[in-house]
């Protein structure tokens, strides 16, 4: 009968503790690489109506093209902030692994305890208030509310101008996106979901 493998429980808890290293720093990427995809796509369609404006062509015409543009973008951004909330929840996920594998060493060596920061008890909370992860959804919602509030202004410009209290309907879809935004990433923001 061949002799069993031997297991060296510190390369395994090595190589745990790497992969979940590995998989916070993919979260914080991933976190800054749908916000800037999201950026660059609205700022696309805004130089593309901005040169729109400055055509000899009828802006009215195209009005309700770029409303479902613009409509588009909206589900985009919600897209965006609920990648935003899984990645941000991701991260904190992978936190708590590695403080199981923080407090499973301190029990083995005590004198090791001061040197973590972060532990099960302190560790940031996955809602941090003024977080670069909270900071950047709050980008990402007010952008969408906006886009939103543009979906309903080139939805009646195209039927004719927009004047006097016209302009209170995409005034409340801006308020009323921004917070449906908002509450959307706060429910998505939880850990084991």
């Amino acid at each position: 009968m061949p002799p069993k493998p031997k297991f060296d429980t510190d390369e395994i808890l090595k190589s745990e503790y790497n992969y979940i290293a590995n998989t916070i720093f993919q979260s914080n990427e991933d976190r800054s690489r749908v916000t800037s995809f999201y950026f660059v796509t609205v700022g696309s369609l805004v130089a593309a109506i901005l040169g729109t404006l400055f055509s000899d062509d009828n802006l009215q015409g195209s009005a309700l093209g770029f409303s479902g543009l613009f409509f588009i973008l909206t589900v985009l951004g919600a897209v965006t902030l609920a990648q935003l909330a899984r990645l941000r929840a991701s991260w904190h996920e992978s936190a708590q692994a590695m403080n199981v594998i923080k407090e499973f060493y301190i029990k083995q060596s005590k004198d090791i305890e001061s040197a973590f920061k972060w532990r099960s008890k302190n560790l940031p909370p996955t809602d941090k208030s003024f977080s670069i992860a909270n900071l950047m959804a709050f980008e990402v919602a007010f952008l969408s509310a906006t886009t939103s509030a543009a979906t309903v202004y080139f939805f009646i410009y195209y039927f004719g101008t927009v004047e006097g209290w016209d302009w209170a309907y995409p005034a409340v879809t801006l308020v009323i996106g921004y917070f449906a935004q908002w509450k959307w990433y706060k429910y998505l923001l939880v850990d084991n979901q």
